[in-house]
């Protein structure tokens, strides 16, 4: 009518089947305190982490232990697995894309091996990370959750 645009809302989707926490119940003060950014957890289920979002894998760090993506908008997104587990050094990781790649909530980015994680004495949470969004906080609903959800909509 006027020709006024909408801003469309980005959808951001849980990334493993688990228990949805709130970021600040993360078992790691430079997480729960917002440091890497505003976000959210997952206690994971299973350890088939796939994609939060719609757009491509910036950079996987060397241990696999971390996935950046960014939207097609530009918005970067962190995808932390586990606390601690860059020490061991990409032992129980397995990544399954390259820089570069199209991502989408159905692109299964790593495995981790829980037992792996488990033996070694450390949490296997894994959190989605918004670093351009310090100090904003997100509503979300704890709870279960399965791989794929909406967990919110970024403006």
């Amino acid at each position: 009518m006027f020709g006024f645009k909408k801003k469309k809302k980005k959808e951001v989707f849980v990334p493993v089947d688990g228990e949805l926490i709130l970021l600040e119940k993360v078992a790691d003060p430079v997480f729960a305190q917002g440091m890497m950014g505003a976000g959210y957890a997952v206690e994971p289920a299973n350890g088939e982490v796939y994609s939060p979002v719609v757009g491509k894998v910036a950079s996987i760090f060397p241990t696999k232990h971390a996935v950046g993506l960014v939207m097609e908008d530009g918005t970067e997104v962190l995808v932390h697995l586990g606390i601690d587990t860059v020490e061991l050094d990409g032992a129980g990781f397995t990544s399954y894309v390259n820089a570069g790649d199209k991502v989408d909530q159905d692109t299964k980015l790593i495995s981790m091996d829980l037992a792996t994680l488990k033996s070694n004495d450390k949490p296997a949470t894994v959190m989605v990370l918004f670093p351009g969004k310090m100090g904003e906080t997100f509503t979300i609903n704890e709870g279960p959750v399965k791989k794929g959800e909406v967990v919110l909509e970024l403006e």
